[in-house]
């Protein structure tokens, strides 16, 4: 979900590390749902791909399960 959103925004995974003030292997594996974002990440993530409360609490339940 993230990858889709970030495409549809036409961000490149390196556009949105340094948006998140992150590594690009960080964000690769962020957008590769991998692992859950720290907190403050999260918070710069929602508002940079304008995810809804809908979107952000599948993304988590989906990162949590697979933990």
């Amino acid at each position: 979900m993230i990858k889709e959103k970030r495409k549809a925004k036409k961000y490149t995974q390196e556009k949105m590390s340094q948006l998140l003030g992150i590594s690009l292997r960080q964000y690769v594996r962020i957008d590769n749902e991998e692992d859950l974002p720290r907190r403050d990440v999260l918070k710069n993530l929602i508002v940079e791909l304008d995810l809804t409360n809908e979107e952000i609490g599948r993304y988590i339940r989906k990162m949590t399960r697979s933990a």
